[in-house]
């Protein structure tokens, strides 16, 4: 089981972003969460198959309809078994 941990800048909060991810890492049958951050990004972070976390980090770069990526940045990953089950949106 692989994970990614993504920080997503932008116009991604406002735009269903978050309900945007889970949707399709739940569809992927992803493991993680998805957050708004105080600075006006989106972070998340998610375990699973490494075809679906590919799959996840393309959607994410361009995110829903409304949303622009202006960037992605790697974070650190964190231990897969942090992760919720289900897919969640988190807050902080």
């Amino acid at each position: 089981m692989e994970v990614i941990h993504l920080e997503i800048r932008g116009r991604v909060q406002g735009v269903g972003f978050r309900w945007f991810v889970q949707r399709e890492a739940r569809a992927l049958g992803l493991r993680g969460w998805v957050s708004n951050r105080p600075d006006g990004n989106v972070e998340l972070a998610a375990g699973g198959d490494a075809h679906a976390l590919r799959k996840l980090d393309q959607l994410a770069r361009k995110g829903p309809p409304g949303a622009v990526v202006d960037g992605v940045a790697q974070l650190a990953p964190p231990d897969v078994d942090s992760l919720p089950i289900p897919f969640v949106i988190a807050r902080f």
